[in-house]
């Protein structure tokens, strides 16, 4: 048996050190699933909403909007909704984009613009809750 440089006998975590947490993506994996069963419910519920809302009326749809129920419940499939789906797109970059620089960009593309259009639809929901 050969005894230099032989890693045939190492442990495999011996090796695997140094290459990262083996938990950083337990986080996002579960991140991903607690936002797809919250959209479940939130989305049947809007679904409802949205039917319920065919026939009325501009000044009715926006007191039934207004109602702090449905606008909670509004708020929180806004954030449920583009958090999920930034945490979705960046997988499919981290799987797909191979240059660096371009992964980094639109990392931050997708987060910026999840930011901006969930701010901007919860400031929607907030003028007409709000009167």
């Amino acid at each position: 048996m050969s005894t230099g440089g032989d890693n045939s006998l190492r442990n495999p975590l011996k090796t695997a050190r140094g290459y990262g947490s083996a938990q950083s993506g337990v986080r996002h994996w579960w991140l991903q699933r607690v936002t797809a069963v919250a959209l479940i419910p939130l989305s049947l519920w809007f679904i409802g909403l949205a039917l319920a809302l065919v026939h009325a009326d501009f000044v009715s749809a926006r007191a039934i909007i207004g109602q702090p129920v449905h606008a909670v419940l509004l708020v929180a499939l806004v954030v449920a909704l583009f958090w999920h789906g930034a945490l979705g797109l960046q997988v499919v970059i981290e799987d797909y984009v191979h240059t660096h620089w371009k992964e980094i960009a639109l990392q931050l593309a997708v987060r910026f613009g999840a930011f901006i259009a969930a701010v901007a639809c919860i400031f929607a929901i907030a003028r007409i809750a709000l009167g």
